[in-house]
């Protein structure tokens, strides 16, 4: 009892510190698959997953998800306890029937069938196990079939359980299922170990052993079968090979908690360790087999424990315990236990304790029983069947090399007819593509002729829009030339700004690599000088640019070029009064569709604002030219006066 509640405080505990990963990693409502299936979709996890798994399976909708949840927490349960175990394959029982769902009904039976089987009801077992199979799937009957074995080899008909282990192989074959052929093999090796057959029994669990390992998952079965190998180099006296194998079953065991296995491997290493005369080791071996057996509320697993027990005690001439020890281990075994395999094991041992404590009487009264249980396993008939059956499984494996070999035949001629129409095909590929290339060459080079009259058309068209926008300049200089009003005068010379910033734009386009961006910092700086020049300030007023160069389209460049124009012109006006000297910032950059610009001087502030406010078209024409860039206007004055921008940009197609 103690030793199951540190158990339990164990597992609880460890859970604690890893369920959360655990879950999220196994279970995940979120996910597409929401159920990462233990030992088939992952083993990448410890031995909280029974946690995990009792705690997804509420969450999950009463469906097949539902149901696989609580299936595999049923099924690797009653590797730990068998009481619990069954009461969770009763709750899949009861809601597979609630929702009249017959396949999730029978798939519930066959673990139901797993169960009751290790409780020592090897009758209601069978009973459960034959009403599934007829409403399971064709790849659920290679696992329900090796439960059915198990179920005879229990019962000492060795030869019924080789027949469902031959059926599970041909199931294997057909649905191509590598696990039904790993289990099957599984099977017949250890059917052979019992029959003595020991090289033939480690001749299919190593063929088990390899199609496990393909697979990749450390699952229940695949450590079984470990132990099982090991129990067939054990009794071939290849003690360290059989070692091996035992180690590598306890750390899969004990990193999962299979107990059933582990108390498996702790009774062979008895065995082993009482071969090599390592009594202390084969006595702890013991202890720990039974601790395991207990924990999981096992009779078969405490029988053969108590059963390992007496033979180490025969060995050490511990007569006495050894008695003791086979009592308790047939006790154990009640009317109903069923496995005379091990039974007549308990009674040939507890003769020969008996004959070493010299109660010759006792000793010959379970010799006589011995004698009858072997006589009813192992039969000539038994005998006869299990050899036959090594002969056709040998034939099977032949006929399918040979069936294998034939197509692999089939396969390399079809290869061969395929490669010679995919050469052919490549062939006249090559030809077409070639002809193609050859047309496409020529197109190209017709659409870069094209390409470079366009664009020289292009460029010489924003030449001639130039030179007019020039012209158009200089006969505004001629006719404000010929007046005299120093108002007209001056808003002549605005216009004639206005006019150069946008022949500016077209310059650029015409001498630069692109027929369709301006680059803003080098338009900036030209126009900033060439107003500069005209206002005859360039000696006392700086422009100073605050951006990296940046590109833009024509449609927004010549609006935000005018703008530009116009706050130079107004800070060259109005901000520097009385030849002060001072300096311009101008700014632009662009933030995903945003564009931010600020044109600043350090003048006189307040008083330029009013002039600016009241100059009329040139402010207009700013609210107009902001507007028509859907951008918003912001002016902050201290010792200056700074104009921001914030304009939405989507580049033009």
């Amino acid at each position: 009892m103690r030793e199951r509640f540190l158990n339990a405080v164990f597992i609880f505990g460890f859970s604690i510190l890893n369920c959360g990963p655990i879950f999220a990693q196994l279970v995940n409502f979120n996910r597409e698959n929401p159920y990462k299936k233990v030992f088939v979709a992952t083993d990448n996890f410890g031995p909280s997953y029974l946690d995990v798994l009792e705690r997804a399976y509420p969450m999950a909708r009463p469906d097949s998800l539902k149901f696989e949840i609580l299936n595999d927490l049923a099924y690797y349960w009653h590797t730990r306890n068998l009481v619990t175990a069954l009461d969770f394959t009763k709750e899949g029982l009861h809601l597979a029937s609630d929702n009249q769902d017959s396949l999730w009904e029978g798939r519930f039976q066959i673990t139901q069938g797993s169960i009751l089987l290790r409780m020592e009801k090897l009758d209601s077992a069978e009973v459960v196990l034959e009403a599934a199979r007829t409403k399971v799937q064709p790849r659920d009957l290679a696992f329900l079939n090796t439960q059915l074995g198990y179920v005879y080899e229990r019962r000492g008909q060795l030869d019924r359980a080789a027949d469902y282990a031959m059926e599970s192989l041909n199931l294997g074959v057909g649905l191509n299922d590598k696990k039904a052929l790993a289990l099957a093999y599984s099977d017949l090796s250890n059917l052979f170990w019992k029959q003595s057959k020991f090289e033939t029994g480690l001749e299919y669990g190593l063929k088990s052993l390899k199609i496990f390992e393909e697979r990749n998952l450390n699952d229940l079965d695949y450590d079984f079968t470990l132990y099982v190998v090991g129990n067939n180099y054990l009794a071939l006296k290849e003690h360290e090979k059989a070692k091996k194998y035992y180690e590598h079953a306890i750390t899969i065991g004990e990193r999962y908690g299979f107990y059933n296995n582990l108390s498996d491997v702790y009774i062979s290493l008895v065995d082993l360790y009482a071969y090599l005369n390592e009594f202390e080791k084969a006595a702890q071996a013991g202890e720990n087999a039974l601790k395991y057996a207990n924990l999981l509320e096992n009779n078969f697993m405490v029988m053969r424990s108590w059963l390992s027990i007496g033979k180490l005690q025969n060995l050490q001439g511990k007569y006495i315990s050894a008695i003791e020890s086979l009592q308790k281990c047939i006790e154990v075994a009640t009317a109903d236990f069923g496995d005379e395999y091990y039974l007549s094991q308990a009674y040939e041992t507890l003769g020969k304790a008996f004959a070493g404590n010299h109660n010759y009487k006792e000793a010959y009264q379970a010799f006589a029983e011995y004698d009858v249980l072997k006589n009813r396993i192992f039969t000539a008939e038994a005998d006869r069947r299990i050899s036959l059956l090594k002969t056709e499984f040998d034939v099977m494996t032949k006929e399918g090399t040979i069936q294998l070999q034939e197509a692999e035949l089939k396969k390399h001629r079809t290869r061969q007819t395929m490669v010679i129409i995919i050469a052919g095909l490549l062939s006249l590929l090559l030809f077409l593509s070639y002809k193609a290339i050859q047309n496409n060459v020529k197109k190209n080079r017709l659409l870069q002729q094209q390409n470079r009259e366009k664009e020289f058309l292009l460029k010489e068209i924003h030449h001639r829009v130039k030179n007019n926008l020039e012209i158009v300049s200089s006969l505004l200089a001629l006719q404000s030339a010929e007046i005299n009003d120093p108002k007209i005068i001056e808003a002549m010379q605005e216009s004639q700004n206005r006019v150069h910033s946008m022949s500016m734009i077209h310059q650029n386009l015409y001498q630069g690599k692109s027929l369709s961006s301006i680059e803003m910092k080098g338009y900036f700086e030209n126009l900033a000088n060439y107003v500069l020049d005209a206002f005859g300030v360039e000696n006392r007023v700086k422009v100073l640019f605050e951006m990296e160069p940046l590109e833009l389209d024509v449609d927004t460049a010549i609006p935000i070029g005018l703008i530009v124009n116009e706050l130079l012109t107004n800070s060259l006006k109005h901000a520097f009064p009385n030849n002060k000297a001072g300096s311009i910032r101008i700014g632009l950059h662009k933030k995903d569709t945003q564009l931010y610009m600020k044109v600043a001087d350090n003048g006189v502030g307040h008083t330029s604002y009013e002039k600016m406010q009241g100059s009329g078209f040139g402010t207009r024409l700013i609210q107009l030219l902001t507007q028509q860039l859907d951008g918003k206007i912001n002016i902050a004055i201290d010792k200056g006066t700074l104009v921001s921008f914030e304009f939405q940009y989507i580049k033009a197609a």
